[in-house]
């Protein structure tokens, strides 16, 4: 028998939990780190124009800071929640011009339908929230059509284990993750692993 999903704990649809969650978000450690990763292995691509998919967006925040570091960076916002893209065109006004958003739900079999093709494709922190781990090597799988020629996917999230998340039907173990993205026909190389959470470029 197929495990139910997580039960879902918060509604990011819901304006004030979208609005509690920006609050705190920024005090988690290391999130800096990861903004700094990711920003490097975008800025390695050596593109004179950068045209990015970033899933889960939230309120903005990575995309804050990748638009406020390269001026080339043009970045669509996937999120399915409302609440949370009102929040990050709040943020991103002064770089608007460069955002694009879009609310669909990754959860949806047709998600990925008629959005084009990317340099990158990046997601920090969203995977779990399919709420269940298995649904994660057919996001991945998904996303491959999405990316140009030699365009690569940065997938971060937390993971299960003795020192991290210790829900083992939401968060993927490290061993879990490696097969969900060679699953899905990535090669991929970890980049950063702090606080529970590791991030991979795979292409």
């Amino acid at each position: 028998m197929q495990e139910a999903d997580v039960p879902i704990t918060v509604d990011f649809k819901i304006m004030s939990v979208a609005q509690e969650w920006e609050s705190n978000a920024m005090k988690r450690p290391f999130r800096i780190d990861f903004f700094e990763s990711f920003l490097h292995e975008l800025q390695s691509l050596n593109l004179d124009s950068l045209n990015i998919l970033e899933l889960g967006s939230g309120p903005g925040y990575l995309a804050e800071f990748l638009l406020s570091k390269m001026p080339s960076l043009n970045m669509s916002l996937l999120d399915n929640s409302l609440a949370m893209h009102t929040l990050a065109k709040k943020r991103l006004e002064p770089v608007l011009e460069r955002a694009q958003f879009i609310e669909r739900d990754l959860k949806q079999k047709n998600w990925s339908a008629d959005l084009g093709k990317f340099d990158a494709i990046i997601t920090l922190q969203a995977v779990h929230e399919l709420r269940h781990k298995r649904y994660a090597a057919e996001l991945h799988r998904q996303v491959r059509p999405l990316l140009k020629e030699n365009g690569v996917y940065l997938f971060c999230d937390h993971y299960y284990g003795a020192d991290a998340n210790k829900n083992n039907q939401l968060y993927m173990s490290l061993a879990e993750q490696h097969q969900s993205l060679e699953d899905a026909g990535f090669i991929y190389s970890e980049v950063l692993n702090k606080g529970g959470r590791a991030l991979y470029n795979a292409t």
